[in-house]
């Protein structure tokens, strides 16, 4: 079995942001020597995530954004948390921080309209993103 793992760097720009990463979780694929396997993306942060979903129709993010904001509010008032970033940390823990994606012929095999996102919620930050890819 071939193991091959590399991290990504994400910067942020805004408090609640989703990146796609989608390109540079393939490049991690092609630069391995994996033909056919398995790829896990994992995000070491507690508040952010990762998740895959429509990249076609950039409203498909927004409304994600804007229904976990209306479910999960920043106002600091409901929560017992003092750094003031517990939506953060609910959100975070609601999306996940881990993804599984089959590689096939070197590449993600991913549905025609999906794409993998990295979840900010507590930005703007440098983040990372670790990707192992296990496979032959």
């Amino acid at each position: 079995m071939k193991i091959y793992e590399e991290e990504l760097a994400v910067k942020t720009t805004k408090r609640i942001e989703f990146v796609d990463i989608t390109h540079k979780v393939e490049e991690v694929v092609k630069n391995s020597d994996v033909s056919n396997g398995i790829c896990y993306i994992f995000v070491p942060h507690t508040t952010a995530a990762v998740t895959i979903n429509e990249d076609a129709d950039p409203d498909v993010v927004n409304d994600i954004i804007s229904k976990l904001n209306v479910l999960v509010p920043k106002n600091e008032s409901f929560y017992n948390h003092i750094e003031g970033n517990s939506d953060a940390h609910i959100k975070s823990s609601l999306i996940g921080v881990s993804l599984e994606v089959f590689v096939n012929n070197k590449k993600l095999k991913l549905g025609r309209w999906q794409g993998i996102y990295f979840c900010e919620f507590d930005g703007p930050r440098y983040r990372s993103v670790w990707v192992k890819v296990l496979g032959e």
